[in-house]
């Protein structure tokens, strides 16, 4: 088995485990958590995107990934986070713009993480990944995508009830 193919097995793997687990542990909470309170757990997850300036040191130390793709990476991650943080505020404050950037979140991160896997994959990237960029790439992607499954579904199945319990 090569490097490549392991951490495409790996991701998939963990995508269906941690998938598993919000079924039986996430949304039993969520049902009965506050729909504000839901969002902030959900959106809480894009916090972790600041482990992308990781990267420089990945790449400081051998790891083959151009300066274009490693800015891509940094600039997509930082705007998730910063647009993460600016939700909870106004979650937190019963804000009326709260739903419409969680919408601008899940958007910006599909597009952040078709666009990197497609860049990277073109570049040959992520069968270079290694340690800290390794674990990234194998846990917290997966738990990203999850939590981007349960905000979605959050939403939808929630739009009616008010941010205020």
């Amino acid at each position: 088995m090569n490097a490549e193919f392991a951490i495409y097995l790996v991701q998939l793997l963990n995508l269906f485990a941690f998938a598993s687990f919000a079924v039986w542990f996430v949304v039993p909470r969520l049902r009965v958590s506050s729909r504000a309170g839901a969002l902030m757990a959900l959106v809480s997850v894009h916090l972790g995107r600041t482990l992308s300036l990781q990267i420089y040191a990945s790449q400081a130390a051998g790891m083959k990934v151009s300066d274009a793709f490693r800015d891509h990476v940094v600039l997509g991650d930082m705007a998730g986070w910063a647009l993460a943080i600016i939700i909870l505020f106004c979650l937190r404050y019963r804000s009326r713009l709260s739903v419409p950037l969680i919408w601008l979140l899940i958007a910006e991160t599909m597009y952040d993480l078709g666009s990197s896997t497609v860049e990277g994959i073109h570049d040959g990237v992520i069968g270079t990944a290694n340690g800290i960029t390794w674990l990234i790439v194998a846990f917290y992607l997966p738990v990203m995508q999850v939590a981007l499954g349960l905000t979605v579904w959050q939403l939808l199945a929630r739009r009616k009830e008010q941010l205020v319990p």
